[in-house]
C-alpha cells in the first residue's frame, strides 16, 4: 500500500509535467487517485471528507472563471490590451510597470491560472505587433508571469489550493487577508523592483505608440465581442462599469467571510448576475457555460487531494512533524521563515499544489499554539505562491505560461528563466516571510495567543 501510493504520486506528477500529446492534467491526476483508492490508503469515508473540504473552494473558483468568460464576451480583455498600449505612451519602461500592474490586478480579480491564460496571449500579440526583438519581449512576459502567479498570496480567493488550505486550518478569508495582504503586497513590490533592476538594461527605451492590427482572434482564446458601442467613450464607460461590478463581487467575498456567510454563495450570486447582464446586452443565454467552463479543474483538485490524503495516511506528515516541530515551535520568526523555505523547496520539487496540501496537513497535526499555526500556514502560502517560482515546474501556471509563449514564437529556455528567478525569488520570498512575522505579531499578537 505504501509503495503503491508513493509510486502513484510520483508518476502522476511526472505525467502532469510531461503531458504527452497535450493530455489534460486532470487525466493523470484522476488515474493516480483511483490507484491510491484501490491501494487502500484512502477509504471511501475519507472521500466524503475530501469532497466537503474542496467543494467550497472549487465552486468559488469556477464562479470566478465564469465571470472571466462573460467579460470575454463583452470584449473586456481586448479593450484592456488596447488601453495598455495607449497608457505606455511610447515608453518601454512605463509599459513594464503597467504590464506588472495588469497581471497583479488580473490575479486579484480572477485567479493566478486565469491571469496567466488571459494576459500572456494578450502580451504576446501586443509585443509582436510592436516589432520588439525576442530578448526585449522576455522582460515583459517573464515579469508578468512571476507577478501574476505570486499575486495569489495576498488574498486566498485567487488560488484554489489556497482556498482548500484555508478550509483545512479553519481560517476565514477575511482573517487571511488581514494577516497576509500587507506583507505579501510588500513582497510583490520588492519582487517587481528586483525584476526591474535586472531587466533595466534590456527594456527598450521607446516603443511604437500606434499598434496596428491588434487582433486576438487568431491566437488568443478570447474572441472579438459582438457588442457594439456608439463611441469609444461609451465603450470605456461600459467596461469601467463591468469592472466596478466585478470589484464589488470580490469585496462581497470578504464581507461574506467576515459575516460567516459561505464565500462560494456570494461568488455564485455574482456570476449569475453577470450572466444575466450578458443575456440582456448580447442575447447570449447562460447555457454556453456548460461547454466553456473548464470543469476538469474540479476533477484535478479532488484527485490531487485524494493522492495527498493517501500520503498523509501512510505517514508522510508524521515524518514531517517529527522533522519540523522542534524547528517551528520555539520561535514565531523561525516558524515563518522555516515553513516558508520548506514549502518553497517542496513546491519546486513536487509542484506547489501538492506541496501546500502536504504542508497544511502537517501543520494541523503539530498541535501548535494558535498564533504559531496561523503564521506557519501563511508562510506555507508564501512558499507555495512565491518561493515555488524558482523553477518552471514549481507551478502549473508557469508551465502553462512557457507553453503559451513558445506558441507565440517567443523563445525562452529554462536556463534563461532560472538566471532571473535565482536572483529575484529568494530575496523576495525571505523578505516577505520576515515581514509576515513582524506584521502578524504587531497587529494580531495580543488577540490570537489563545
Amino acid at each position: 500500500m505504501i509503495w503503491l501510493t508513493i509510486a502513484s504520486f510520483l508518476l502522476t506528477l511526472g505525467f502532469i509535467f510531461w503531458r504527452p500529446r497535450g493530455i489534460n492534467e486532470a487525466i493523470p491526476a484522476a488515474i493516480g487517485a483511483i490507484v491510491v483508492i484501490l491501494s487502500g490508503s484512502v477509504t471511501f469515508s475519507d472521500l466524503g471528507l475530501i469532497a466537503e473540504t474542496i467543494s467550497g473552494a472549487a465552486i468559488t473558483i469556477m464562479a470566478t472563471i465564469v465571470m472571466a468568460i462573460v467579460l470575454e464576451s463583452f470584449g473586456f480583455f481586448n479593450w484592456m490590451a488596447e488601453k495598455l498600449a495607449e497608457k505606455a505612451k511610447g515608453s518601454g519602461i512605463r509599459l513594464f510597470w503597467y504590464v506588472n500592474l495588469l497581471c497583479f490586478l488580473m490575479t486579484l480579480f480572477f485567479n493566478n491560472d486565469g491571469s496567466i491564460l488571459i494576459t500572456t496571449p494578450i502580451l504576446v500579440i501586443l509585443l509582436n505587433n510592436m516589432g520588439l526583438k525576442n530578448h526585449q519581449k522576455i522582460p515583459y512576459l517573464l515579469s508578468g508571469a512571476l507577478i501574476a502567479t505570486a499575486s495569489s498570496a495576498p488574498i486566498g480567493v485567487s488560488n484554489i489550493v489556497n482556498l482548500i488550505a484555508l478550509k483545512i486550518v479553519h481560517m476565514s478569508l477575511y482573517l487571511h487577508t488581514a494577516m497576509m495582504f500587507v506583507p505579501a503586497t510588500l513582497g510583490l513590490l520588492l519582487l517587481t523592483w528586483l525584476l526591474f533592476l535586472r531587466f533595466k538594461k534590456v527594456l527598450p527605451k521607446t516603443i511604437p505608440t500606434n499598434v496596428i492590427g491588434l487582433s486576438l482572434s487568431s491566437y488568443h482564446p478570447l474572441k472579438p465581442s459582438p457588442l457594439k458601442h456608439a463611441s469609444e467613450k461609451d465603450r470605456s464607460r461600459f467596461m469601467r462599469n463591468v469592472l466596478l461590478f466585478v470589484f464589488a463581487v470580490r469585496v462581497s467575498l470578504f464581507v461574506a467571510s467576515f459575516l460567516s456567510i459561505p464565500v462560494s454563495l456570494m461568488a455564485v450570486f455574482g456570476s449569475f448576475v453577470l450572466l444575466g447582464w450578458r443575456w440582456a446586452y448580447l442575447k447570449i443565454p447562460p447555457t454556453d457555460m456548460v461547454k466553456k467552463t473548464p470543469w476538469y479543474i474540479i476533477v484535478f483538485a479532488f484527485s490531487m487531494y485524494v493522492i495527498i490524503y493517501g500520503l498523509n495516511n501512510i505517514g508522510l506528515t508524521e515524518w514531517l512533524i517529527h522533522f519540523m516541530h522542534p524547528l517551528v515551535s520555539g520561535s514565531l520568526l523561525h516558524a515563518s521563515v522555516l515553513m516558508g523555505v520548506l514549502l518553497s523547496v517542496l513546491s519546486n520539487i513536487f509542484n506547489n499544489h501538492p506541496a501546500l496540501m502536504v504542508g497544511t496537513l502537517t501543520l494541523t497535526n503539530m498541535d501548535l499554539p494558535l498564533l504559531s499555526l496561523k503564521i506557519s500556514y501563511l508562510a506555507n502560502v508564501i512558499g507555495s505562491d512565491m518561493g515555488s517560482l524558482l523553477l518552471p515546474m514549481g507551478t502549473l501556471a508557469t508551465l502553462m505560461w512557457m507553453h503559451i509563449v513558445r506558441k507565440g514564437k517567443v523563445m525562452i529556455s529554462w536556463w534563461q528563466y532560472m538566471k532571473i528567478t535565482f536572483v529575484v525569488i529568494p530575496p523576495a520570498t525571505l523578505f516577505t516571510l520576515v515581514i509576515l512575522y513582524y506584521w502578524v505579531s504587531w497587529l494580531f499578537g495580543g488577540t490570537l495567543q489563545n
